[in-house]
């Protein structure tokens, strides 16, 4: 069986690859390969990549590759985990924002639109070289912003199985567990729990707890209200949380506090572009020791908990046919049958041979579907500008965005934008 990583070159792929290993009995990979079209990134990753899975006996070998069609060629798997225009990019998208007044972030407003902009063309080629080399075979994108690629694809690759994955959902998930073990004293293993989650990518609302299929809820709102209440400045306004029942994915605060967010960024630099270029220097001198066997602890600055984790149990359950639940991008197809069958949502869904079925569900509270058909409203636009480079499309969807700038502002940011990623952005000035 052959997987193939497009961005092998991202200092995630050790941990990558230790998860891979950590599951060869249950799923029997023979090549990895690690696509980049950034040799020399791939050369360090790669090289560090191929030394872990040699030190634990070579169970599969490690294929280096900048050729995108060779690697996708037979692939039972392709994973996503590019970032068009490197980490640069993502420092553009920070400060656009920032100099606009806008908030500086990569997958959430101006800069989340830029991303998008860049992204999708690319991942559209990609399904369309899995399309002719590797038919049947499963697309699981991590490229943020991870919601709104999954959306491009479900327009406009329907015919390629894809799937859009995020982390948020499993560290909600880990976080709740150790809260409750310090409550109770007693360990629960994450198999036996469930998350209940819907929204979108970023925007989404976590609402519902079960453990061996109990609702376990009100002692999770509980137990987080409770730590809210001990902490001196808490990260969210308790009577908010009280009164929905819920508690927000943490890019909501973008959106519930953007005065605070804003003043925040006022004292940049650092961004967090800015931080993790350090990081990522530091770790890429690590990783090409010839003596490091093993992923490093300086990879958790990074970010990215549980990433491998994410990963390979997805890919685990479609393989096996497990019907496992997993919180996923994927369309909604009627699951929420008040809201449009083809938005794409981040919600609970079973992953198995078949597919990838959401599960039905109810829909959020008015509160929190307004901001949400305000910001599907901008990924739709979004798509449609980067798949023709419709430059009214992106008008209307700086426009329409809650965190976007003043309708008299509209088209010097957008102006801004195009210019500031104008060799990734190609389709914008034939």
């Amino acid at each position: 069986m052959k997987v193939t990583v497009i961005g092998g070159g991202s200092t995630y792929t050790p941990e990558l690859v230790s998860g891979f290993l950590a599951r060869m009995e249950k799923f029997p990979l023979s090549e990895l390969w690690l696509m980049d079209i950034d040799p020399q990134r791939l050369e360090i990753v790669g090289g560090f990549a191929q030394r872990i899975v040699e030190s634990h006996g070579s169970p599969f070998i490690v294929v280096l590759s900048t050729d995108q069609r060779a690697a996708v060629d037979g692939a039972s798997y392709v994973t996503t985990q590019l970032r068009v225009g490197q980490m640069e990019a993502r420092r553009r998208d920070e400060y656009l924002g920032q100099r606009h007044g806008l908030i500086g972030q990569e997958t959430t407003g101006v800069g989340g639109m830029a991303k998008a902009m860049r992204t999708i063309p690319v991942i559209l080629k990609i399904a369309e070289d899995m399309r002719q080399l590797a038919p049947g075979a499963i697309l699981v994108n991590f490229t943020n912003p991870a919601g709104l690629v999954a959306q491009a694809l479900s327009q406009y690759a329907p015919d390629v199985l894809s799937v859009g994955v995020c982390n948020v959902p499993i560290t909600t998930k880990m976080s709740i567990l150790e809260r409750l073990e310090k409550v109770t004293g007693q360990y629960i293993a994450p198999e036996r729990a469930e998350l209940q989650t819907l929204g979108l990518n970023h925007l989404s609302w976590h609402r519902g707890f079960t453990i061996d299929g109990e609702d376990a809820w009100p002692q999770v709102m509980a137990s987080y209200l409770a730590e809210l209440r001990t902490q001196e400045h808490p990260e969210w306004d308790i009577r908010s949380l009280e009164v929905l029942g819920m508690i927000p994915n943490y890019y909501l605060q973008y959106y519930y506090y953007t005065a605070k967010k804003l003043a925040a960024q006022a004292n940049w630099p650092p961004s967090r572009a800015d931080e993790v270029m350090l990081v990522e220097e530091a770790l890429l001198r690590q990783y090409a020791d010839p003596a490091l066997k093993e992923p490093p602890a300086d990879l958790m600055k990074r970010g990215g908990a549980y990433y491998s984790t994410v990963a390979t149990q997805l890919l685990t359950a479609h393989y096996n046919n497990l019907g496992e639940t997993h919180v996923v991008n994927v369309p909604n197809q009627g699951a929420v049958p008040e809201w449009p069958a083809h938005w794409v949502l981040e919600m609970p869904a079973s992953v198995s041979r078949s597919g990838i079925q959401p599960h039905p569900t109810q829909p959020l509270p008015l509160a929190c579907f307004g901001l949400i058909a305000q910001v599907k409203s901008f990924e739709l636009l979004t798509v449609e500008a980067a798949v023709h480079g419709d430059r009214q499309a992106a008008y209307q969807a700086l426009l329409a965005h809650p965190l976007g700038p003043s309708a008299d502002r509209v088209q010097a940011v957008l102006d801004d934008l195009l210019e500031t990623h104008r060799d990734y952005l190609p389709r914008f000035w034939q």
